[in-house]
């Protein structure tokens, strides 16, 4: 599977600052930095099941590592960027039959539609951009292997991992039991079902159904994977265990990740399978969290069609620490749209003051866990000052144009 064009990030002087980022597993700040000097960042994040256009929850989901790489990128590491696709899943299948369409064809949609988004909102793309269709390869070898090891049953065909067998479960979300079982019963786990031996156990290989598309599964026999163990496959593949960053959403903190670190530590013999678990919060609309199951969701592909900047969409993201929860209102698009204003008019000019202490507050915003409201608030005050005084420094201009792009993603 494609990705999509990749921007050109410009080169920045000096040296960017090692990042600092939150991780859900301790609740601390990690220091992201190479055990070996010129070793590669490796950055996991979960992709969509494309079954409905991006939303801002996306878009603010991937805005944030897209802060991660571009951080990385400023201190001269490379990068390595894997994300999926989750291309067959149960709200996809739901979704084509009453659409009344074949579930490839929408897959591959609004696959299209997101690969769009992306590419407005200035994203980078991963190097390996993979759906669970084509993964399958790769991981009906792993649940084999768990299922020889003990660590896997079957039920009725179906193939489900115990959380039993890993002593560390539960060690990514923090959660206590009770919390588990009612996410998982609102998150895609079938804690209900009868003949599991723990209701927390989820299912890694679903046997073929009447209608539905399989699979070969060589020993499993026919069927499709469960949703879990596609990203750990995919992860292990391409980035191999230990990678440094595990990205998503916080309502993929339990049960996704969770499962998918469990999974992968029964794989590689106890070796953790990210060293960091970083979550962006969630956005609402409309008194409540956008989600597609709720029907409220602001598309970035709408605002673009009714003419938004995808600067300005991207500016409006970046206003809210990425930690955050919050809700999004008109009032956002119109701040950002007078923000994306005043920069625009500020780098327009053939002089301005010198922007060096401004791209180092933002360098030192961003590397304290991607603080974008505070580096954006560093931009500000060097653009409000062009309003108000002389300039004289003929590049500076040039400077605080590429700084914005290249560390923030806001083209000017």
């Amino acid at each position: 599977m494609h990705a999509w064009p990749a921007p050109e990030v410009p080169v920045l002087p000096g040296r960017g600052r090692d990042l600092r980022i939150h991780d859900t597993a301790t609740g601390g700040r990690i220091a992201l930095v190479p055990d070996t000097p010129g070793d590669p960042a490796r950055l996991y994040v979960c992709g969509i099941t494309p079954y409905d256009a991006t939303h801002l929850g996306h878009a603010a989901t991937y805005t944030a590592f897209d802060l991660v790489q571009r951080v990385w990128l400023d201190t001269g590491r490379q990068v390595v960027y894997v994300q999926n696709v989750t291309d067959v899943d149960d709200p996809l299948l739901e979704r084509a039959a009453v659409n009344g369409e074949d579930w490839r064809d929408l897959a591959h949609r609004e696959t299209e539609l997101f690969r769009d988004d992306m590419t407005a909102l200035r994203m980078l793309p991963p190097d390996h951009y993979i759906g669970a269709v084509e993964a399958v390869p790769l991981l009906v070898p792993m649940v084999e292997r768990l299922r020889a090891e003990g660590v896997a049953y079957d039920l009725d065909g179906d193939v489900y991992f115990s959380v039993d067998a890993d002593p560390l479960f539960g060690e990514v979300s923090g959660l206590d039991r009770a919390e588990m079982l009612r996410l998982s019963a609102e998150r895609g786990g079938d804690p209900d079902r009868p003949g599991k031996k723990n209701p927390l156990d989820p299912v890694l290989w679903l046997a073929a159904r009447e209608g539905e598309p399989s699979w070969d599964g060589a020993s499993l026999g026919r069927g499709r994977p469960g949703w879990h163990i596609e990203c750990v496959a995919i992860a292990l593949e391409y980035l191999g265990a230990g990678f440094d960053v595990q990205g998503g959403g916080s309502d993929l903190a339990f049960p996704h990740h969770e499962m998918g670190a469990a999974h992968a530590r029964c794989l590689t013999g106890g070796r953790p399978f990210a060293r960091t678990y970083a979550h962006a919060g969630m956005v609402g609309y409309e008194g409540g969290k956008m989600s597609k199951s709720r029907g409220n969701l602001v598309f970035v592909s709408a605002l673009r069609r009714e003419g938004v900047d995808p600067a300005a969409i991207r500016l409006a993201l970046l206003a809210h620490h990425y930690r955050e929860d919050w809700e999004w209102t008109p009032e956002d698009g119109r701040r950002a749209k007078e923000r994306l204003a005043r920069w625009r008019a500020a780098v327009s000019r053939p002089d301005a003051s010198p922007a060096g202490e401004m791209l180092e507050e933002m360098r030192a915003a961003l590397a304290d866990d991607l603080d974008a409201p505070r580096a954006l608030a560093a931009f500000d005050r060097w653009a409000e000052r062009q309003e108000r005084e002389a300039g004289g420094d003929t590049g500076a201009p040039g400077i605080a144009s590429r700084a914005a792009d290249a560390l923030l993603g806001v083209a000017l």
